[in-house]
């Protein structure tokens, strides 16, 4: 786990700006930013702890009312209230315009810029301060009023080096395989399904052991009056917060890695003979042109070189479609041809590709299946739908197998077919095929990444569900770039199946924007690749905030459970503390950029493509403020650059969702699903960074 902050701000709130207004400006003890001298207060901590700036360099921590001896007179409160009940809130979501008309004078909020100066009859002006994440600040010498921050609150999980774990760094022990490692089951809470581990704390009552819970505050008993140990490190101890639990073998389980499929889904309508010219002409020669289909030919032909000669014991498949679905498997049997009826018919497309014969390796089939490839000829509509279903059939009956679904037009034939106009019914239908589809592949091990050819219209956000829900690759290819995605999309291996992360917080933290309201979260990821990476936020419910103060530390725990592609069960539990703060002043410069800017695109790109797009334009705006303060404190070019241009173009993605009625363009889709992919730029060495799969602009391309 890797935080945004080296705190939890235990005083953020997401309402903003716009609810402490619409008070009248009048605080709770909560946004009080009061600052009592020594003499009020007898608590004195010691400023070597703290990670952020408080504004008073004497104390590093803000003490609630019940720390101090007194209740601070309005002078030792920043919070000077002129009009408290008069006046009225006007909002504008169109303009992102606040106006707020008080007794005495007129306040104006402009959501791009983030502070204002407020006309009053005192003639009060406002003064700009380093980042902060609070909601308003009124302070005696003047008003200052900044719209809501950003969430610094925000946790980052590596799933793909989690979960990178085989048979053989098992047995080379926790230098390849960190912490400690155990055959035994994990000790769950009975309440919140908490596991316990050096953040846990046991003690006697009446001749058994309890250990009440971190997180929920459940009593526990244990059945060792030492409580539980691995490999004698007692887990309550240092030693147990990263511990690795490996299920027995079963031998049922088995199965051989190169048993995994490819299968090759291509559309072969009509639109595949549209030619693009490669080599302009000139007085001595005429230009060349090349078809998307002769294109296609050499990418699948390159495609079954490069799999002969790197993995001769794979399987490979290969489905086409135009106005019907033709299986030709490994290219040996008689082709499978589905049409009519059974293009709209789920359980018979399922069936009749479930009990398609096996194919051989590639090693056997090789002549085969390139001979098949040389013979396609493009021609007819699109039954898309029904062939990527009959694809997903096939790879589903062996662990870790991919599909590679290329298209040049959006379908219409068959299930899943797109109409223009369609009505509500219609679009609920589409989606639910391809939700079902995606779900059922994920279920399966099996990775479906889509391309599509440029300057075409495939509703690549419908179609690009497949790959957003089974970890696979969603791009815009050309003649020329066809053959080197393709070979990207292969490397592209499965490290864990059936993988589920569960994040764990004290109760009384939740985590917006996620379908919980509570302090337990849990989300299913299914296929996990190198290089997946997963973020979220959290905060402190409001009617919380005066418990977690009196907290010096807050609990975190992560579980991740997962298949590896040797059928071996695992979880691995993560267990850190981190220090809390009442102070909503954090220096800007000890912000890790790469975990707020990889949640900002993945977040955006959520929104966006539920449809909640001024949501996620109020977050780019908030993030594009702590970008700019950030970069002011820790200079950083090469990330403030990557990080910036994601904030930009989904910046420019959402206004034209706002400005437009239609949606997603298959160009801004593939934008999108390439963010929800976002992942952190390599720390390590130049070789290493050579190696990371997807990092930086290479998501954007």
């Amino acid at each position: 786990m890797e935080f945004a902050c080296s705190h939890v701000v235990c005083n953020w709130t997401p309402e903003g700006v716009l609810s402490a207004l619409s008070r009248g400006l009048e605080p709770s003890n909560r946004d009080c930013d009061h600052q009592p001298s020594n003499r009020d207060c007898d608590h004195q901590p010691s400023n070597r702890d703290c990670g952020h700036q408080p504004s008073n360099r004497d104390c590093d921590q803000q003490p609630s009312n019940r720390d101090c001896d007194q209740q601070p007179s309005n002078r030792d409160c920043v919070h000077q209230p002129s009009d408290k009940a008069t006046g009225t809130v006007t909002i504008n979501l169109a303009t992102g315009t606040v106006t707020i008309s008080l007794a005495t004078g007129t306040v104006t909020i402009s959501q791009a810029t983030g502070t204002v100066t407020i006309s009053l009859a005192t003639g009060r002006s406002v003064s700009e301060h380093q980042y902060d994440n609070r909601a308003a600040v009124l302070k005696p010498t003047g008003l200052e009023v900044k719209l809501p921050k950003a969430n610094i609150n925000v946790v980052s999980l590596g799933v793909g080096r989690l979960v990178n774990i085989t048979k053989e760094s098992l047995i080379l022990g926790p230098s390849t395989a960190k912490g400690l490692q155990t055959s035994q089951s994990p000790v769950h809470c009975g309440k919140c399904s908490a596991v316990i581990s050096c953040l846990s704390s046991t003690q006697s009552i009446q001749d058994k052991t309890v250990w009440v819970c971190e997180f929920c505050g459940e009593e526990n008993s244990l059945s060792s009056p030492l409580g539980v140990c691995v490999e004698g490190v007692c887990l309550t101890s240092p030693g147990g917060g990263d511990v690795l639990y490996v299920a027995p073998d079963n031998e049922d389980d088995y199965q051989n890695l190169e048993d995994a499929l490819v299968v090759f889904c291509v559309d072969i309508s009509g639109s595949m003979s549209v030619t693009t010219e490669i080599t302009p002409g000139n007085a001595m020669r005429s230009p060349t042109y090349v078809s998307r289909m002769q294109g296609i030919h050499d990418a699948l032909q390159r495609a079954l070189s490069l799999l002969l000669q790197n993995s001769p014991h794979r399987r490979v498949a290969l489905v086409t479609f135009n106005d019907e679905v033709v299986v030709y498997g490994d290219g040996t049997t008689c082709p499978v041809y589905l049409r009519d009826w059974a293009l709209v018919d789920y359980d018979f497309l399922w069936e009749q590709a479930q009990t398609y014969s096996t194919p051989h390796c590639i090693a056997e089939s090789y002549k085969h299946l390139a001979q098949r490839v040389t013979e396609l000829r493009e021609h007819g509509a699109t039954s898309l739908g029904p062939a990527a279903l009959v694809s997903v059939a096939m790879a589903s009956r062996y662990v870790g197998s991919k599909v590679v679904l290329c298209t040049d037009g959006k379908a219409n034939i068959g299930l899943g077919r797109m109409e223009d106009g369609s009505s509500p019914s219609s679009l609920s239908l589409l989606d639910h095929f391809y939700r079902r589809l995606g779900h059922q592949a994920a279920n399966s091990g099996v990775i479906v990444s889509v391309m599509t050819f440029e300057d075409t219209d495939c509703r690549l956000a419908e179609v690009g569900r497949l790959a957003d829900q089974t970890g696979g690759r969603v791009n815009i290819v050309n003649i020329g770039t066809v053959a080197t995605e393709i070979q990207t999309v292969l490397a592209d291996n499965i490290l864990a199946t059936g993988v589920i992360a569960t994040l764990l917080a004290p109760d009384g933290v939740y985590f917006p924007y996620e379908e919980e309201g509570d302090h337990k979260l849990v989300r299913e990821i299914g296929n996990v690749t190198k290089g997946v990476e997963i973020t979220f936020q959290f905060t402190v419910k409001p009617e919380r905030t005066g418990i977690f103060l009196q907290r010096d530390r807050m609990p975190f725990q992560l579980q991740v459970s997962f298949t590896t592609r040797d059928h071996q069960r695992m979880t691995r539990v993560i267990s850190q503390q981190r220090r809390t703060t009442t102070s909503s002043w954090v220096w800007a410069g000890s912000l890790n950029l790469s975990v707020l800017g990889v949640h900002c695109a993945q977040l955006c790109a959520r929104l966006t493509m539920e449809g909640r797009v001024e949501e996620a334009q109020r977050q780019l705006r908030a993030q594009q403020h702590l970008l700019t303060a950030i970069s002011q404190q820790k200079p950083n070019p090469l990330e403030e650059k990557i990080y910036g241009n994601w904030i930009d173009t989904m910046t420019t993605i959402c206004d034209d969702l706002t400005t437009e009625d239609e949606g997603l363009s298959d160009e801004a889709a593939k934008v999108v699903y390439q963010m929800k992919r976002a992942s952190s730029l390599p720390q390590q060495g130049p070789k290493e960074e050579e190696e990371h799969p997807v990092t930086g602009s290479e998501q954007l391309n």
